[in-house]
């Protein structure tokens, strides 16, 4: 409870005013509505202690003045109840999403490793609607039903206090019975909520995976995946209809009771005069005002559930422990001041880069990397090789530190990568990976993530750098290329060679191309490295290929075998050893020479 009032105070900044006024202008509208029944009182009983027609007849136009005054008075409190509460409620959401929204940027890999995207956007959306609607609608409304309990019960013990007192009883019957199904519904509502962030993550893979579904087949799959999803979805839902219609049915069974034994109990105390018709009115008004109002608030307490929950879901996401990453402030903006890291920290000029006895493993799982050193002087080009699962991405990834080091060390000109802002260090590792990501825009601003204040010309020297400019211009609106999401208009050797000219755009002095040849044939990648190297002279390059003809002009060429280094040399050096290396050659010249035969 107190990380979930925190929660509430800490994005309540700049609605607190907006929600008081909202409490306030609440209070004004129920106690002018508890206005109108003594109104209707003093009339009722002035015509029947004598006074008749002709009293009502001349008296008449004060009682209507005194209802309208009322109705306007309560209309213009209400108009300010709504908008503030609007204004309120808003700027509540907004700041929580934008705080969610930049959490969720510097939380770990490791996190997104273990959270599904679908359900990410239900608890940066769904659940962040349905915490607005607690804090400005129910909360508001629990301020403004106790006031009217506290109002109405007082007018009605003015008028008879045995009456108010059987009343009063009806109050906890209502609140401990709520209490009952707020349990039992808290529980059928996190199913039912974990099983719509599931549904959610079956529609965003499916949707984004589109062209795999079709190339393979897969509709029937995934039709009946997601069938199997939406059916389990709805029994939930269905048995959280049910109890909440069991909860509802006994709320008007305990209404009705209230309502006949203050109807029944009124007219006999009428009856024996200890109350006047206009008081029995007056009271039966008040307990019909006062008989929603409670029973709604048992309904919000039932309601307070779904906010629990998605409270808990939200905060998961808002305590999550973040990355050391030093230079964003709480809105996005790189501040060097705040970075957290010592003043008299002096940042490398070199990019030299050395693994040493590193070993990495991915959560509990068996270790990727073995004991892996090496050292990659600046300005070289540094080849990797590898099969499938030898960690050739998972060296890119420690150097970035998209994953944090566990045993060994990194260094970047000397210094441990650790000891290193985490944003200054990722703008000077540039990186293309084999399957790179692209925006829904246009070519051109893709090309231009890196670099937003580029020029076109810096744009189309990139693109003729990477081989991807030829390309460009057979499309019919050229840069302005719309490329849909996640650039499926475009080949996978285009979507890799735009991805290479984005990150030239970076300028960083380490560049790592990780497979992101593998789309294109042998000839435009011999023609991309002649080049990336022509315009790469000062850089510190890492190619990691499962191609020997991308790797055989680096300086220096580490082959890895199940996580551990097995060789290293130049190409020369490795392929007259008889290891890995020089049988891999073997292998893809020979089909090499078998595939230029067959034309």
């Amino acid at each position: 409870m107190k990380r979930k009032t925190q929660l509430i105070l800490r994005y309540f900044q700049g609605s607190r005013r907006y929600f008081v006024c909202a409490v306030l202008a609440s209070f004004v509208t129920t106690a002018l509505n508890a206005v109108t029944p003594q109104i209707f009182r003093f009339g009722i009983d002035r015509v029947l202690e004598g006074g008749g027609y002709l009293y009502l007849k001349d008296h008449l136009w004060a009682l209507s003045l005194a209802i309208a005054a009322v109705a306007v008075l309560s209309g213009i409190s209400t108009y300010i109840t709504r908008t503030c509460t609007s204004q309120a409620g808003e700027n509540f959401a907004k700041n929580l999403r934008d705080a969610l929204f930049f959490h969720v940027q510097r939380l770990p890999m490791s996190w997104h490793d273990q959270n599904q995207t679908g359900d990410i956007i239900q608890r940066c959306t769904s659940d962040v609607e349905v915490i607005r609607n607690f804090v400005v609608t129910q909360l508001l409304e629990v301020f403004r039903t106790v006031f009217l309990v506290g109002i109405s019960f007082g007018m009605m013990a003015s008028m008879n206090r045995k009456l108010a007192f059987v009343v009063l009883l009806f109050v906890p019957v209502v609140v401990i019975y709520s209490t009952v199904f707020y349990r039992l519904i808290a529980r059928r509502f996190t199913d039912a909520d974990e099983a719509e962030g599931e549904l959610s993550t079956v529609v965003q893979e499916n949707a984004t995976g589109v062209r795999v579904v079709r190339a393979f087949g897969r509709e029937q799959f995934e039709m009946d995946r997601f069938r199997e999803k939406n059916e389990a979805f709805a029994r939930l839902w269905i048995r959280l209809g049910t109890l909440s219609g069991l909860y509802w049915g006994v709320g008007d069974l305990i209404t009705g009771l209230q309502v006949a034994t203050v109807v029944v109990l009124g007219a006999v105390e009428a009856v024996h005069g200890q109350m006047s018709v206009g008081e029995f009115v007056a009271f039966a008004s008040y307990n019909t005002v006062l008989v929603w109002p409670v029973r709604g608030l048992g309904r919000i307490l039932s309601d307070m559930s779904k906010a629990g929950v998605s409270f808990d879901r939200v905060g998961y996401i808002i305590h999550g422990e973040e990355e050391a990453y030093a230079g964003l402030d709480s809105a996005g903006e790189r501040d060097g001041e705040k970075s957290g890291y010592g003043q008299d920290l002096k940042l490398p000029e070199r990019t030299d880069i050395a693994f040493s006895h590193v070993s990495f493993a991915y959560g509990q799982g068996e270790r990727v990397l073995h004991d892996v050193s090496f050292a990659i002087p600046q300005g070289t080009t540094f080849g990797i090789l590898g099969g499938t699962g030898s960690g050739k991405s998972t060296i890119v990834q420690l150097l970035t530190r998209l994953y944090e080091l566990e045993e060994g060390t990194i260094t970047l000109g000397g210094v441990d990568i650790r000891k290193l802002p985490l944003d200054w260090l990722r703008r000077r590792v540039g990186m293309v990976l084999q399957e790179p990501f692209l925006y829904s825009r246009t070519i051109r601003e893709n090309i231009a993530a890196a670099a937003k204040d580029a020029s076109m010309e810096e744009i189309k020297s990139a693109a003729r750098t990477a081989c991807v400019d030829r390309s460009i211009r057979n499309f019919a609106d050229g840069y302005e290329t719309l490329v849909g999401e996640r650039g499926v208009t475009l080949s996978g050797g285009q979507r890799q060679r735009v991805a290479i000219a984005r990150m030239l755009l970076q300028k960083a002095p380490v560049m790592v191309f990780d497979d992101s040849l593998s789309a294109v044939d042998t000839q435009t990648d011999h023609e991309i490295r002649q080049a990336l190297k022509e315009h790469m002279k000062d850089a510190t390059v890492i190619l990691i290929s499962h191609r020997i003809t991308t790797l055989m002009g680096a300086d220096r060429i580490l082959v890895l075998n199940q996580g551990r280094v097995e060789e290293t040399g130049t190409h020369e050096e490795l392929i007259r050893r008889d290891g890995i290396y020089r049988q891999i050659y073997e292998i893809q010249m020979e089909r090499e020479a078998v595939s230029h035969g067959s034309f």
